[in-house]
């Protein structure tokens, strides 16, 4: 049985958080072996109930990761839970490869599998399909010229050639709103 390393950020964590926490999320670890400690972040931001949760395959070398936040902590908790057994789910063959010997409990979607098919976009390889290709011009730009970019074509992400290194960069918009910068190493 896994260990739960749950931590409070401008929350307490009462006895009854932390039980149902232990409940719900112990859902995740039953499908592992091996799991030996899964650590919870609970978190109020701006009204905002955050839930982190972070477990550690040891035997596949997983980690396993899943937030989701609402304006009431047990909807979140009962949320990320929700998104880490899609996750489970959407990888299960691949899985099931990486655990050959045993540590991975396919057996508990048996009967699920029978009530739904989730794995109608893979293949039997279990390669994932390309379903669009797209071609452009990567040009070279600074960061905030990308970002710019990246808006006003209302995209997650943005693909360009920074004007200083020539590296090829990627700018994203976090969940926080905030922006992220990808930099290859070339």
């Amino acid at each position: 049985m896994a260990t739960f390393n749950i931590r409070g950020k401008n929350i307490e964590v009462t006895p009854n958080l932390r039980e149902y926490v232990e409940k719900r999320v112990g859902k995740i670890a039953r499908y592992f072996e091996g799991i030996e400690e899964v650590f919870v972040l609970l978190a109020v931001e701006k009204g905002r109930h955050i839930v982190e949760v972070t477990a550690e395959i040891p035997r596949g070398g997983l980690v396993l990761r899943g937030q989701e936040s609402t304006a009431d902590m047990y909807s979140s908790i009962d949320l990320v839970v929700e998104k880490l057994e899609r996750q489970i789910r959407k990888q299960k063959t691949k899985l099931e490869r990486r655990f050959r010997g045993g540590g991975f409990k396919s057996e508990l979607f048996a009967e699920e599998q029978k009530a739904r098919n989730e794995q109608q976009h893979e293949d039997e390889t279990g390669e994932y399909p390309v379903v669009k290709t797209k071609r452009f011009v990567v040009k070279p730009m600074d960061v905030q010229e990308a970002i710019m970019q990246m808006n006003l074509l209302n995209h997650n992400f943005f693909v360009f050639r920074d004007a200083q290194t020539e590296n090829f960069c990627v700018v994203y918009k976090r969940n926080d709103g905030a922006y992220g910068l990808l930099e290859s190493d070339n």
